[in-house]
């Protein structure tokens, strides 16, 4: 999927932490992170929304750009 905007809180770095994001025109909130784990490139949110679907959110530091697939 095409890169996608998304809002996040950051602390000590960045995108620790999605709240919200742009999916297919539409801002949707995060109700709340299921899952987060590192890999290699970067960091993975498996997150449900406030409409309750279920998205996972990848953040490719190397390239700084987010990705959003709905699951």
């Amino acid at each position: 999927m095409a890169p996608e905007a998304v809002e996040c809180h950051s602390g000590y770095t960045y995108g620790e932490r999605p709240q919200a994001f742009s999916w297919e025109g539409q801002r949707l909130l995060i109700a709340r992170i299921e899952a987060r784990w590192r890999v290699p490139d970067g960091r993975r949110f498996r997150v449900r929304t406030e409409d309750g679907r279920l998205f996972e959110l990848s953040y490719r530091e190397p390239i700084g750009q987010w990705q959003v697939d709905e699951t």
